[in-house]
């Protein structure tokens, strides 16, 4: 049986429901064995907390007494913890965690605020030669952020046609 079942059946038996859906319930329970047992099984145990519901009545008001209580509390206190004695391994680790930190944030700052492609002091170029035609020269220089790509025509290994070329002049 679902739980939803059982609330129904619970809701039943507090005569909660209205007359048509207990009516419903009831020819249910009237027809499953295992909606008449939770039913009995909830009759029982309502029945064996009845006589639990009396109310305790304190000699003073609820405000009273829980204020008697916190000042009882407040007057024990917990004892301050002592401070444990650090050992020496703890002290030294005290010291060379936050300067490992500080170390490691100097360093990503000087890795970061170098300019790319500069190695010390020195002018930075690049150069690189094009594998597929041996006659293109790519010179970088990072310095001055200029880019010049040498192209030599025809090849040295090339024979020049005798063709017109037009020219950029």
């Amino acid at each position: 049986m679902d739980y939803n079942a059982q609330l129904k059946l619970q809701a039943w038996l507090d005569g909660e429901l209205p007359e048509r859906e207990a009516d419903e319930v009831a020819q249910w329970v009237a027809r499953d064995r295992e909606a008449a047992a939770l039913v009995e099984e909830l009759r029982i145990t309502r029945g064996a907390l009845a006589g639990f519901n009396a109310e305790v009545r304190l000699p003073e008001s609820r405000e009273f007494f829980w204020s008697k209580v916190e000042r009882e509390i407040q007057r024990l206190g917990a004892p301050a913890p002592r401070p444990a004695r650090a050992t020496y391994l703890a002290q030294l680790r005290r010291f060379l965690v936050p300067a490992s930190a500080v170390a490691a944030v100097v360093i990503a700052g000087l890795m970061l605020n170098r300019q790319p492609g500069s190695s010390g002091g020195s002018v930075a170029t690049e150069m690189e030669t094009a594998l597929a035609d041996s006659a293109a020269f790519i010179y970088r220089d990072f310095s001055a952020g200029t880019t010049l790509v040498w192209l030599s025509y025809p090849a040295d290994n090339e024979t020049a046609e005798t063709d017109d070329m037009d020219t950029f002049e």
